[in-house]
């Protein structure tokens, strides 16, 4: 089913996709799920014990000791996020820009949401002090906050918030009594491991978040729906995952069985796991340089993504060249660029940011090549960027921003 002009522009179903990592599947996991297809049942609510202990061994490897009953297990981020958000209860802040399917969670729970701006540094994280501003005003105005969301290695920007802002911001929250919700997903896709610090603020402050992980960011294939929660090691979130794993009960969010087992062989991170993550990584950051590099080169401008497969572009320098071809705001340029690149360029009013706003969400996925047989060769080559359909993807991307010019 194609949208249409006006429809694409507005319900939840014509958004980005969920973001892939657009390679073959890892023919390991591909033998670990097809050897539980016998499977029939599907998982306890909030995960069966080996999933649920494979994942506390993930997060200890990083540093966030937990047990079994500090975690829950669901088909996938957006389920467990509702989840959680439900029972956490009261108004919610987000970053501006986020991540496109964390407002249509909270509009889903009828609750308010409100956005606030990020720092100069990076996106993610709100900025401290607009963040208090925010918590107060809605206060005076009748409102509840309660829960923050964040995340550290940020999809859309593709950045990665410093300690320092992470810290002034998670304080600012703690000491109005929000609670914290850490999506971390894309932590173990920075593009430079060895020269970028990333921490997690269930480091700082362990009895206020609560970190998410969807497998989809580096572990696992996103048709394989698969996302894990770590809770505090307190009484208060022992409750809140027990009402959690209530409403995932309620909607019928349960994993499948053979893709849990698939979930917590990737969450035990064997070799060959590590190693491609590792090398996806490395791919994605080859092809996101070049991409942002050419936004620069065309005048636009972006943070230097740092992880992920995505990042964010401000066409605002751009705006009499994308006048002239009856671009206004966000909604022209998504469908001009979509149009113009051949692949989807979600506008920046998809995550959350103003519609007047000249600024998309570019990926490095569908860069790669258009058949499995291109992308693998693409994640097994010397130099990506030399490869006939990597380079031809690059040579068209250069042209459209260069003749905005």
């Amino acid at each position: 089913m194609q949208p249409t002009a006006s429809e694409g522009r507005g319900p939840v179903r014509y958004g980005p996709p969920a973001p892939g990592p657009d390679l073959p599947v890892l023919p390991d996991l591909a033998a670990v799920l097809a050897a539980a297809a016998g499977r029939a049942a599907p998982e306890p609510p909030g995960g069966g014990e080996p999933v649920r202990e494979a994942a506390c061994g993930y997060w200890r490897r990083r540093g966030l000791p937990a047990g079994p009953d500090q975690v829950a297990a669901a088909p996938g981020a957006p389920p467990l996020l509702l989840a959680m958000a439900a029972a956490h209860g009261g108004d919610v802040l987000l970053p501006r820009p986020c991540p496109a399917w964390w407002t249509p969670q909270v509009r889903l729970l009828g609750r308010p949401s409100y956005h606030v701006p990020t720092p100069a540094e990076c996106g993610g994280v709100p900025d401290p002090f607009a963040l208090l501003e925010t918590i107060r005003r809605v206060r005076a105005e009748g409102g509840e906050p309660r829960l923050l969301l964040l995340s550290v290695a940020d999809d859309p920007t593709g950045t990665v918030a410093p300690p320092e802002v992470l810290r002034e911001t998670c304080e600012a929250a703690v000491s109005e009594g929000m609670a914290i919700i850490s999506d971390e997903t894309w932590r173990d896709t920075v593009h430079q491991p060895q020269e970028t610090v990333l921490v997690s603020p269930a480091e700082t402050f362990p009895d206020d978040v609560t970190v998410l992980t969807d497998l989809a960011g580096a572990l696992a294939p996103a048709g394989w729906p698969a996302a894990v929660a770590r809770f505090p090691a307190t009484r208060r979130a022992a409750a809140l995952r027990a009402r959690t794993l209530d409403i995932l009960t309620a909607v019928g969010a349960f994993c499948a069985g053979p893709v849990a087992e698939a979930a917590a062989y990737a969450l035990r991170e064997p070799r060959t796991v590590t190693d491609r993550a590792a090398s996806a990584s490395a791919l994605h950051a080859r092809v996101a340089a070049a991409l942002h590099h050419a936004v620069l080169v065309s005048g636009a401008l972006a943070r230097p993504p740092q992880a992920g497969r995505h990042f964010y572009a401000d066409l605002h320098p751009l705006r009499s060249g994308l006048a002239a071809r009856g671009v206004s705001d966000s909604m022209d340029l998504e469908d001009y660029l979509t149009h113009r690149l051949g692949s989807p360029v979600p506008g920046g009013h998809r995550f959350g940011d103003e519609l007047g706003a000249l600024r998309v969400r570019l990926a490095t996925g569908p860069l790669l090549g258009a058949t499995e047989e291109q992308r693998m060769e693409s994640l097994t080559a010397a130099d990506p960027l030399e490869l006939p359909h990597v380079s031809r993807a690059l040579s068209i991307f250069g042209s459209a921003f260069d003749e905005l010019r």
